[in-house]
């Protein structure tokens, strides 16, 4: 059990409080309480309606990992947000029907900023049928790199940790995928307008 002496919580570092874990597994539930609604939105946005049973997976795995974290990193989220995307992965064949599903859907909404567009509209239900496409049509790792950037909001250098990837290649994944997008989007503006 969590003792009443021990610091406020806002002020543990991550690293601290997963140490503690090791002995006192209870302490764990503070890093669960720091994270799981971020973890959640983000797995939610790219499975829908298998983002309960990933997230508490994502939990699960960090819990029996806990006794590898690198300790040198205050933070865990994105440790947390690997796990996770290495989860969605399991999962990837759902998640690009999903894609492929909202492609097949009516409806869309432009907006002034490509990297605004995508942020906005990532989650399954709200995918325009272009963009739900061109996601689907990423390769795993220009789309796992593109989503913890725009929808998790991890800098170049978290998602680097977080794919155990150089940060160069995030950037080169980023850009990439962007481009594809980009691509994408503005091939069927140019139909609708043609």
């Amino acid at each position: 059990m969590i003792e009443s002496h021990a610091p406020p919580m806002e002020a543990t570092s991550d690293a601290a409080l997963i140490a503690k874990s090791l002995d006192e597994p209870d302490w764990f539930s503070v890093i669960f309480d720091r994270y799981h609604a971020a973890i959640h939105r983000f797995v939610a946005s790219r499975l829908g309606d298998a983002a309960d049973d990933v997230a508490a997976a994502t939990f699960l795995a960090a819990f029996d990992q806990r006794g590898r974290y690198d300790q040198t990193r205050p933070e865990a989220r994105a440790w947390l947000y690997g796990i996770a995307t290495n989860l969605i992965a399991r999962h990837r064949r759902a998640e690009v029907r999903g894609y492929r599903a909202a492609a097949r859907a009516r409806g869309r909404q432009d907006a002034e900023n490509h990297d605004q567009r995508v942020a906005e509209r990532v989650s399954a239900e709200a995918l325009s049928p272009e963009l739900a496409r061109g996601l689907a049509r990423l390769s795993r790792g220009d789309r796992d790199a593109l989503l913890l950037v725009v929808v998790a909001q991890l800098s170049y250098e978290e998602t680097a940790f977080a794919l155990g990837i150089p940060i160069g290649t995030v950037g080169s994944r980023v850009n990439r995928a962007r481009r594809q997008l980009r691509s994408a989007l503005n091939t069927r503006e140019d139909l609708d307008h043609g």
